[in-house]
């Protein structure tokens, strides 16, 4: 039995009485957080642990507790808690890198590092290795990750991949980590895009914002030069003519509240005069009001005689910019237009 009256206890076993008692008291301490070592080592000396008096104990509580309370900043816990935390306040580059290098330090988790990956590019990735190599790769993702890399292997390949799991208990826990840690270096090093919306996305954005003619005569180019990607662009294009498709009828009275309404009578003006897929935005929009917005707006739309197209453009860019600005902000969700476009 330890006593009071021993010799003082080594931290270690401090932390195996700790960590005995809180197991005794029905916790559930984050032991799988700390480095395997650490592990092998606790419960070893928990197994060494004898009977322990209550004078001992409440002196080794008590120290353990004093040290929380004087805790004034618990940062996370290792590099990849670390990064963990910082994932969408630096950049995907700065990210990247960290991760790299993090990946190929010993100590660390490649696995992880692997697991960021996108599916397809672990698919490509396990693809180019032997089967006994993408079979312990397979074994350490994510349960739900790894269903979906194999869906997107060959099926011949992943059906050799499957078989060799089964070879995979003999593996050593020192092996599993030098495996990782090569294909974490191999594949986990290569640099973030520049960019971080596809080259479609990106022209759509930029066209959302351009004048009609101007957009019409681009995509005009692109279908002659490159119909796949002028499809693409398509889909990232939200217009003042996309409006009954892809905004709810319910969110269009918050949005057309946040506009000036000499601004949003002109707009649906010009609309009125436009073309026919125009002229059915403007009356989704009027439908969608309360009666008296309605009526006011349609009172301010009798007041316009000659509408110029600068006007009628900025009026209708800046419902589309209040409609973005909401999605942007969570107030209100686009609908997903037939074609599979994405909201703006």
């Amino acid at each position: 039995m330890i006593r009071s009256s021993d010799a003082a206890l080594d931290q270690r076993r401090k932390a195996a009485i700790v960590v005995r008692f809180l197991l005794s008291d029905g916790l559930r301490p984050p032991l799988s957080a700390l480095p395997e070592d650490a592990q092998v080592a606790l419960t070893r000396e928990m197994g060494q642990l004898p009977l322990v008096d209550r004078a001992t104990l409440d002196a080794v509580i008590g120290e353990f507790s004093d040290a929380l309370e004087g805790v004034g900043l618990a940062p996370p816990s290792g590099e990849d808690a670390a990064l963990e935390a910082m994932s969408g306040h630096i950049s995907p580059a700065a990210l990247a890198r960290l991760k790299a290098e993090a990946a190929k330090r010993h100590g660390s988790d490649p696995w992880a590092a692997m697991a960021a990956l996108g599916t397809a590019d672990l698919a490509a990735a396990l693809a180019r290795e032997s089967v006994e190599v993408a079979a312990v790769a397979l074994s350490k993702l994510p349960v739900a990750k790894a269903a979906e890399v194999l869906g997107k292997l060959p099926g011949p390949q992943a059906r050799r991949i499957t078989l060799s799991v089964s070879r995979t208990a003999k593996v050593t826990p020192d092996a599993v980590r030098r495996i990782g840690r090569a294909l974490a270096e191999e594949h986990c090093g290569t640099p973030a895009p520049a960019f971080p919306q596809a080259p479609g996305e990106r022209l759509g954005a930029i066209l959302n914002s351009s004048p009609p003619a101007t957009r019409e005569e681009v995509l005009g180019g692109l279908d002659a030069e490159d119909k796949a990607f002028a499809a693409e662009v398509r889909k990232a294009i939200f217009t003042f003519a996309h409006l009954p498709r892809r905004l709810k009828a319910a969110d269009v009275p918050k949005v057309l509240r946040a506009i000036e309404p000499r601004v949003a009578a002109l707009a649906l003006a010009a609309a009125q005069k436009g073309k026919e897929d125009e002229v059915a935005a403007a009356a989704f929009l009027l439908a969608s009001l309360p009666q008296r917005l309605a009526e006011s707006i349609r009172e301010e739309i009798a007041t316009f005689d000659r509408i110029k197209p600068a006007e009628a453009e900025s009026a209708q860019a800046a419902i589309l910019a209040a409609v973005r600005e909401r999605v942007a902000l969570g107030e209100l969700e686009l609908v997903e237009d037939e074609d599979g476009q994405a909201a703006p």
